[in-house]
């Protein structure tokens, strides 16, 4: 818990995380604004995690407040450069109504400041222990103007709408017709955007009926409570060691991938290399919108048992997979001759093994050839029961009340603005 000498103790550990925000979010193309960084300067973050140290409080990562009764983390405080990033997406002014979806009693009062006396923070959250803790933080900082509601955010708050800018902190899998409804028509939507199991954090304006991203930035969010919330299927291989979790369409026959496994597996190389640190963001983009069957693979050996996937001596595997009938296939990579060069290649199991891993490796070429570095895409919103047009080189995913779809420009056309990502760990 936060003590007297904490408080003391407080200020340079929050101009050193500032710094630092800076410096990281200056590094992924997000430059934060004068009055993002001195509100990040002004605001006591430790006051809103009492539960651990200062020192935890100010560090560039997550802190938790709440688990459910099995253990699964459902509400945390996010890293402060993320926070930060999301801050610089919305562009946030005085005067401005703001509503945020997913409370935790910082960010908003991050808005506070930045829409100062004249503007309006609203605040909600589904869980009433997490709404509860907000209103007693913001109280005792001096925050008691953001309105705090209990409410499944499926259907917004109407009450203050409309609003300049929704500034979504869960990770959503959808964007319910209220938000588009309860939005200005000049507004922003910043929310983070769960496609194919890839979020990304994209500010989203108003165009005609649709919505259109100005920015986009690689994140990570806990899941959406409520009516909005969306399970993802899993088709677990080897006991439940492996599994490849499908979130944006199943496949039609899941059982062909019994005993897949036992298969021997098929490698194919691309002859596309990286060095270890560097980023690649936009390559699972890519795979998850030219793949049919794209997935995500998980692996659980909390022993450190084999889990029955292979890699190559001093390579890795990733989490992207694509499936296709009776055969998968994931995305590898194996050292070569330069010292911490690596060449991206893919491993594949089942009949047609080999195929899907070409398949693979074939995307991986072409996003080598065409995005590598950018030109990122561009993403847009449109209600479920409206016509998407795309070019060739893009995708639709089809959700509840919406279908997106991911634009990828000819080559030579100006980056999207995106947030880097080193190489995965394994």
């Amino acid at each position: 818990m936060t003590t007297d000498n904490d408080g003391q103790n407080a200020a340079p550990l929050r101009d050193a995380m500032t710094t630092a925000v800076a410096a990281r979010c200056e590094e992924w193309g997000f430059p934060l604004p004068a009055p993002v960084e001195a509100a990040i300067r002004k605001v006591p973050r430790h006051l809103f995690a009492p539960e651990v140290t200062p020192e935890a409080a100010y560090a560039l990562d997550i802190v938790e407040v709440k688990r459910s009764q099995h253990g699964a983390l459902i509400s945390t405080m996010s890293a402060p450069d993320i926070q930060a990033m999301q801050l610089v997406q919305a562009d946030i002014g005085q005067g401005m109504r703001v509503l945020e979806v997913g409370s935790g009693g910082y960010f908003a009062s991050l808005l506070s400041e930045l829409v100062g006396p004249a503007g309006q923070v609203t605040t909600m959250d589904i869980d009433a222990d997490v709404t509860s803790r907000a209103r007693a933080c913001l109280d005792a900082t001096g925050y008691p103007q953001v309105q705090v509601v209990t409410a499944d955010a499926e259907h917004g708050w109407k009450d203050n709408a409309p609003y300049d800018r929704i500034m979504v902190t869960v990770g959503a899998w959808d964007i319910p017709p209220a938000w588009r409804e309860q939005l200005a028509k000049s507004g922003r939507i910043v929310v983070p955007l769960r496609m194919k199991g890839i979020t990304r954090s994209l500010a989203l304006e108003r165009i005609n009926d649709h919505l259109v991203s100005l920015s986009q930035g690689v994140c990570g969010f806990v899941k959406m409570q409520g009516a909005g919330a969306h399970d993802e299927h899993v088709r677990l291989l080897n006991g439940d060691k492996v599994g490849l979790r499908f979130d944006d369409g199943n496949l039609a026959e899941p059982r062909t991938l019994d005993g897949v496994l036992a298969s021997r597996p098929a490698a194919a190389w691309s002859g596309v290399t990286v060095t270890r640190a560097e980023p690649f963001p936009d390559l699972p983009l890519w795979m998850a919108t030219a793949l049919p069957g794209f997935c995500n693979m998980t692996v659980n050996t909390p022993g450190g048992e084999d889990p029955g996937i292979v890699s190559e001596a001093g390579g890795r595997w990733f989490p992207f997979a694509t499936a296709q009938d009776d055969s998968f296939a994931y995305l590898s990579i194996r050292p070569t001759a330069g010292e911490g060069i690596v060449e991206f290649g893919a491993h594949g199991y089942g009949p047609h093994g080999r195929e899907v891993a070409r398949a693979i490796v074939e995307h991986v070429q072409v996003w080598d050839r065409d995005y590598r570095g950018g030109p990122g895409p561009s993403f847009a919103v449109w209600p479920v029961d409206a016509p998407a047009d795309v070019p060739p080189a893009g995708g639709v995913i089809t959700k509840q009340h919406t279908r997106i779809t991911i634009s990828w420009p000819d080559a030579g056309t100006p980056p999207h603005r995106q947030v880097a990502s080193p190489i995965p760990s394994q």
